[in-house]
């Protein structure tokens, strides 16, 4: 699994208090004391304290410009550099003492820097341990200063790069977050539009239809059929409106009105049984979107001259079932359409299930169970 600290771009550009950055580099200054000794004649073989210390420097620089969060980039190399550094730093404080024992500190905060964990606290032992023990050899009790100050900048610096590691990950989290809300959004506007617009426009084709072959014959049918067209649209428009503003919440009964009058204008018989208690809002809101998408596939796809709609509930579970007479076919409204997939993903949700089929008479078959008390998360 890929964590935050390997996918944000603050972390593959190195960014970060302390991290990937010369933050590093002013703390060489602890050594200014040896570049003076080495400057001054102090120092015995001068070529190999240069040397030495060179080495030590672009070591240290090294590391300073190649550290990254949670230590995940190069870590091989970093820790070869580490061991690399730790020699040339044993070596030099042992030859010379006094002010080049100061690599020590430097020492314990390169190990904080580099190493997390486990890894941290025993090699930030070690560390301490031989810086304090070359101390002493060189300056007795008056080394203990070498040793605290090995310790301290081991662990101070390790608690830094991890509260530093820690607010990068928070910062990742909450992008995460809100990526994932702005996701969640787009796909239910784009459901609730799914639905809302393929239902309305099937029941406004249906009724003009109705209308046009009443027109000749009886004008006042004709008439009730645009009225209705006429709310129809004026009901989308509200529909849409609050599908945009997230305020949506259906009405089952609603729905069901809606379903008789569409399949009435379309030429199919409604029969519509209830029956056990009703279930919670939020289980009826989403029953309200089931029958209103399996009703909009009979009347675009069944040709059908019958449609059940089944509604029975118990103390746990609801289950609603929409049957039609029609020769089963589904072209872009069936299974595998969109808009059951949608309402799947729905019920699934919300700890229900839907299931679609052929029905035992032939036609098309659409099953959903949900429970009666949704919890109160269920998402719509």
């Amino acid at each position: 699994m890929t964590t935050t600290c390997e996918t944000s771009t603050e972390t593959r550009r190195g960014r970060g208090p302390g991290l990937g950055h010369p933050r590093l580099l002013p703390w060489l200054l602890l050594a200014m004391g040896a570049f003076s000794n080495l400057f001054q004649g102090t120092t015995p073989n001068p070529w190999v304290g240069g040397a030495g210390l060179l080495a030590f420097n672009s070591v240290y620089v090294f590391l300073a410009f190649t550290t990254h969060p949670c230590g995940g980039r190069d870590a091989v190399t970093r820790r070869v550099a580490l061991g690399l550094l730790a020699a040339v730093t044993c070596a030099l404080a042992v030859a010379y003492g006094g002010d080049w024992l100061l690599y020590f500190p430097l020492l314990g905060l390169a190990t904080g820097v580099v190493l997390r964990g486990r890894p941290l606290l025993a090699v930030g032992a070690v560390v301490t341990a031989v810086g304090g023990g070359v101390a002493w050899y060189h300056d007795g009790w008056a080394g203990l200063d070498i040793l605290y100050a090995t310790a301290v900048s081991a662990l101070v610096t390790a608690t830094i790069v991890r509260l530093a590691d820690t607010v990068r990950e928070l910062r990742e989290a909450r992008r995460e977050l809100a990526r994932r809300a702005v996701e969640e959004e787009r796909l239910r506007f784009s459901r609730d539009l799914h639905d809302l617009l393929g239902h309305t426009m099937s029941v406004i084709v249906v009724k003009s239809e109705a209308a046009r072959r009443l027109v000749p014959l009886d004008t006042e049918a004709a008439l009730a059929q645009v009225t209705d067209i006429e709310a129809v649209g004026r009901q989308a428009l509200t529909e849409i409106r609050e599908a945009v503003t997230g305020y949506r919440e259906g009405s089952l009964d609603a729905e069901l009105d809606r379903a008789r009058s569409a399949l009435a204008a379309a030429g199919v018989v409604p029969v519509v049984r209830r029956s056990g208690p009703a279930p919670g809002p939020r289980t009826e809101v989403l029953l309200g979107w089931v029958v209103r998408e399996a009703v909009t596939n009979v009347v675009r796809h069944s040709g059908a001259r019958r449609c059940e709609i089944v509604i029975e509930a118990d103390g746990e579970r609801a289950r609603l079932t929409v049957t039609d007479d029609g020769d089963g076919t589904r072209a872009d409204g069936g299974a595998d359409g969109t808009g059951l997939r949608g309402l799947a993903e729905r019920l699934a949700a919300a700890d229900g299930t839907l299931g679609t089929g052929r029905g035992d008479g032939g036609g098309f078959e659409v099953v959903a169970e949900l429970p009666v008390r949704e919890p109160a998360a269920a998402a719509v």
